[in-house]
């Protein structure tokens, strides 16, 4: 399993994704799971992706040497994608392509084989809206809106409840980034199956160009944001009061007494 996210706000966008694989408990190794396709100038496309490895790794290798589209005669990569809907719509034939493959009845793996995938795509082309896409198995996908302004795959629901009270539209980049590292924290400590190190892009709007960083286990600010975030917890759940309606008696029970006389 593995943690993806992406937070679109008015600055830009934030991509983040761990790298940790497992085939079973005795089977865990490392992929890295975000990939950056860019143009200088011209285009930045990050693309994370969740699921089976071997499904995600086969689609962006089609995608590479180029996917035709039921619309069209030409084979078309993400660095000729003129949009990036267009963009969404390769990686999501690439991904149906590939799944279609390994479920076909005549497969000896048809019916061993978990091939759940999915995908995020983030970025901005020269000429068009910056934009985050959430692409499913199947080759559909939603777009990434301002009432939510972020998009999850894998095992986001440890992740999900920060993202959902502290993340708005209008949030700064630098602090969605933090809420977003956050989140992996709260995940990581809860699910063995994500882990570092992790992957960040940050992509400020209109820009065309982004900062990459590879965090590790022991890098220093991640380690202090999730010892401050635990403090924090442990401070503002003391400082609330008790329930108001909770009538315990914790005295010592009486305990039965022979009396002699």
């Amino acid at each position: 399993m593995t943690y993806c996210v992406g937070m679109l706000v008015d600055e830009g966008l934030a991509m983040i994704a761990d790298t940790r694989t497992n085939a079973g408990v005795d089977n865990i190794s490392s992929y890295r799971k975000l990939h950056i396709f860019k143009t200088t100038g011209e285009r930045i496309l990050a693309v994370a992706t969740a699921g089976n490895l071997s499904v995600t790794q086969t689609a962006l290798a089609m995608v590479a040497e180029g996917v035709k589209l039921p619309d069209s005669t030409a084979l078309e990569t993400l660095e000729t994608a003129p949009t990036l809907f267009r963009a969404a719509q390769i990686l999501g034939h690439a991904l149906a392509m590939v799944r279609a493959t390994i479920n076909t009845p005549a497969s000896p793996t048809a019916d061993a084989l978990n091939v759940n995938a999915s995908m995020l795509l983030g970025g901005q082309i020269a000429g068009g809206k910056m934009g985050l896409y959430l692409i499913y198995g199947q080759g559909n996908f939603i777009e990434c809106g301002p009432d939510t302004p972020y998009l999850q795959i894998g095992e986001l629901k440890y992740g999900k409840p920060i993202l959902d009270r502290a993340l708005h539209n209008s949030t700064p980049l630098s602090e969605a980034v933090k809420l977003g590292l956050i989140s992996f924290d709260s995940t990581i400590r809860s699910n063995i199956a994500v882990g570092p190190p992790l992957d960040l892009i940050v992509i400020p709007r209109d820009h065309l160009t982004g900062m990459e960083r590879r965090i590790d286990v022991d890098d220093p600010y991640f380690r202090d944001l999730g010892r401050r975030w635990s403090e924090a917890l442990a401070s503002a759940h003391k400082a609330m009061p008790d329930p108001t309606w909770l009538d315990l008696d914790l005295s010592p029970p009486m305990r039965n007494m022979s009396i002699v006389i």
